[in-house]
């Protein structure tokens, strides 16, 4: 199963961009800012009321993430160029969060000048 790994927020409010797609297509559920539900992942990228985080806390989730991406190698995650969209942040600060070497992971590709050849990319958009 392949799940749609987006940048949330806290309160699960998926409304805009990814998370809107999410909730329509991939079964996000709205109320939940966190997690894995229907084919879709949520990860935080604002907190509650749709405060900026920190990038140091959204580090945080993407370690969440990617620790749960590492106990469910029966699945694959294609994960959208989190945190660059409504939460404005950019690529080149939210690429090198993801370094990893999990082979259920896949990037935008546009990430690939932080992330390099060893991880693997999708062309989702």
């Amino acid at each position: 199963m392949a799940v749609f790994v987006f940048g949330s927020n806290l309160d699960g409010r998926h409304g805009r961009g990814a998370a809107q797609y999410a909730h329509q297509h991939q079964g996000a559920v709205w109320g939940q800012g966190i997690g894995h539900y229907g084919n879709s992942y949520a990860l935080p990228t604002k907190g509650h009321h749709l405060a900026p985080m920190t990038l140091d806390t959204i580090f945080n989730y993407v370690a969440l993430f990617l620790s749960y991406a590492a106990a469910h190698p029966e699945l694959t995650f294609n994960v959208t160029r989190i945190g660059c969209g409504l939460a404005g942040h950019k690529d080149e600060e939210m690429a090198p969060m993801f370094r990893t070497n999990l082979e259920n992971c896949y990037f935008p590709t546009e990430w690939k000048p932080w992330l390099g050849d060893k991880v693997r990319y999708h062309d989702l958009h």
